[in-house]
């Protein structure tokens, strides 16, 4: 088997493991795992419901339910050129999802722009919240700049020709240097399928349109910091230690800073944990959903 099969393959598990739902008019891919209290884990770029595949089946074992939606214009979800690819918008797609899946009430688990986004969808939900679990993302959106590999995306025809550029070859190498420790440690199918989703359908041009749709108003920065300031939930905040662009020194501080919190849990890993350190975070998402019961 070569290596496209592989990793079509790889695709195909994956979508055989998830479902459709139909989210205002948007076929949305969904993995939905296990039973009891519900984890709704949100994704951020350039990635999908891919990433949270293992921390959803540790979850499961676990004894509670892991959800993941992919979000419009990226992983096996509509693509519609319409839709208004900015973090409020996802936020209220979210809440929607979850409302057309019945689910009404919910753990969060956020990631990368999923940060913002699930900072946006907790302020505007905050009875539905039964806790939040903050991975590697940033809450101070009006100061925030891209890390260096991912700010040509920002810039016309120049983004263009940096999404042409990744290939399997050119991801692996982006992946082992900024997303895990380890990655001989992972099949190089399983990695090199995150360039298939991404790209799949569109190209990726949805995905840019994302890139170029930040938003970094004062507004916006106000409602991420209601997610996480006198909540009735609890909050804690886990890190791969050694991720290069969003690094703890400032971004986890950060977080640890706007949520009040006492400590950070340091993990292993660079900006993609969820690949190297399911159990551990699917560990300390039961452990913060347990003591939200005492």
């Amino acid at each position: 088997m070569n290596g496209n099969n592989s990793v079509e393959h790889v695709i195909e598990q994956h979508k055989a493991a998830g479902k459709y739902i139909v989210v205002d008019g948007i076929n949305t891919f969904v993995l939905d795992e296990g039973e009891g209290e519900v984890v709704f884990c949100i994704h951020g770029v350039p990635t999908s419901s891919y990433l949270y595949r293992k921390v959803i089946q540790a979850l499961a074992a676990r004894g509670m339910r892991g959800v993941s939606v992919d979000l419009p214009g990226l992983g096996l979800s509509d693509r519609p050129e319409d839709f208004e690819y900015t973090f409020h918008n996802f936020a209220r797609f979210c809440a929607r999802a979850t409302e057309v899946m019945g689910i009404e009430k919910y753990h969060l688990l956020v990631h990368d722009i999923g940060g913002p986004i699930g900072f946006a969808m907790a302020a505007e939900n905050k009875d539905k919240i039964l806790s939040l679990t903050i991975l590697n993302t940033w809450i101070e959106v009006d100061k925030f700049k891209k890390p260096l590999p991912m700010r040509p995306f920002e810039i016309p025809l120049l983004g263009e020709a940096e999404l042409k550029s990744i290939a399997h070859s050119t991801w692996y190498l982006l992946f082992s240097q900024l997303g895990v420790n380890h990655a001989d440690a992972l099949p190089k199918e399983e990695v090199n399928a995150y360039v298939d989703l991404l790209k799949r359908g569109d190209g990726g041009k949805a995905f840019l349109k994302i890139m170029r749709n930040f938003q970094k108003s004062e507004e916006f920065k106000k409602l991420c910091y209601e997610a996480v300031e006198n909540v009735p939930y609890p909050i804690q905040a886990i890190w791969g230690a050694d991720d290069p662009g969003l690094n703890y020194d400032r971004f986890g501080e950060e977080i640890k800073e706007a949520a009040n919190l006492n400590t950070v849990h340091k993990l292993d890993s660079k900006h993609f944990l969820q690949e190297e350190k399911p159990e551990e975070i699917a560990l300390l998402v039961v452990q913060l959903a347990n003591s939200a019961k005492v």
